[in-house]
């Protein structure tokens, strides 16, 4: 998730451990990011959330048809 409290941003995907591009998690020279920045951060974020819940109702269903079985 962003780190919107330290508005640290890491500067390449490389460094970020959580998965999610830019959101500060890794080191950095950077220690302040702009607003433009952060809201991009944090829509990529909602983006990632809505995938995993479309992957954990899929699983749900398929969980549900193999217990009616």
């Amino acid at each position: 998730m962003c780190r919107t409290e330290t508005r640290q941003k890491s500067t390449s995907p490389g460094n970020c451990t959580c998965g999610l591009s830019g959101c500060g998690c890794g080191s950095s020279f950077r220690r302040f990011f702009s607003s433009k920045e952060e809201r991009e951060c944090l829509e990529n974020y909602s983006a990632q959330l809505k995938n995993e819940l479309a992957g954990v109702d899929e699983r749900i269903k398929e969980l549900g048809n193999k217990c009616r079985k």
